[in-house]
């Protein structure tokens, strides 16, 4: 094994990589077809997609791809997205995130404060999405003294859609302009053990614990 590689360490298997995209690119499905629905003025979005009857046909399935990459990342994650005592502290700490000084941050496990908390918005924004979305899909089932369930539906919709969307643009500007390397740590599944340790002191330990201890394996 040469320096290189054991400068390398493992952060996302394939398969999470794999679902990770697979919720990214569903659910910017979703988001596009979604903007057009909701706003007249983007109708034409839809010509991206195969135009507005294509559109309305996928933009549920599709919808139900996503939420089931995310509901297999919060059985996988779950245990590492728990809020810690470490989290608050971060919490304080937050303008030195922003201002990209890591180094000067409290320590973190696999994820800090900031991804636990786009975890959580889109896995309750999804629940949201999920349950609406299906009231609308099936709206013409409603019997009639129902029918009030179709505008609250709306209302749930629409308030997950913004909640998401607002999560989304600042977990891709976060994890491609903001922090170094956080973007190539989804494409290719390693980080180095530096960046690791700038970023995920505490992950890093419980990694290097792992590889010293097989018994411990499978944990990091």
């Amino acid at each position: 094994m040469n320096a290189d590689t054991e400068d390398r360490v493992l952060r996302y298997t394939l398969t999470e990589r794999i679902v990770h995209w697979g919720a990214a690119l569903s659910y910017l499905y979703v988001l596009l077809t979604g903007l057009a629905f909701f706003l007249p003025v983007l109708w034409w979005i839809t010509g991206f997609f195969g135009g507005g009857p294509t559109a309305r046909f996928w933009h549920p399935i599709i919808g139900l791809l996503f939420v089931a990459a995310v509901t297999w990342m919060y059985a996988k994650w779950r245990r590492d997205m728990r809020v810690t005592a470490g989290d608050r502290e971060w919490n304080k700490a937050i303008l030195r995130y922003i201002r990209n000084e890591d180094e000067h941050l409290p320590p973190v496990g696999r994820f800090n404060t900031g991804q636990k908390q786009f975890f959580w918005v889109m896995f309750y924004g999804a629940l949201a999405l999920l349950v609406s979305g299906l009231v609308l899909w099936f709206t013409d089932s409603l019997p009639w003294n129902l029918r009030w369930v179709r505008y609250l539906a709306i209302l749930v919709h629409v308030t997950g859609f913004l909640a998401t969307v607002a999560g989304f643009i600042v977990h891709v500007y976060m994890g491609t302009a903001v922090v170094t390397g956080g973007f190539s740590s989804v494409v290719r599944g390693e980080v180095s053990r530096t960046w690791a340790q700038t970023h995920h002191r505490l992950w890093l330990e419980k990694v290097r614990r792992s590889a010293s201890n097989p018994a411990d394996r499978g944990t990091a």
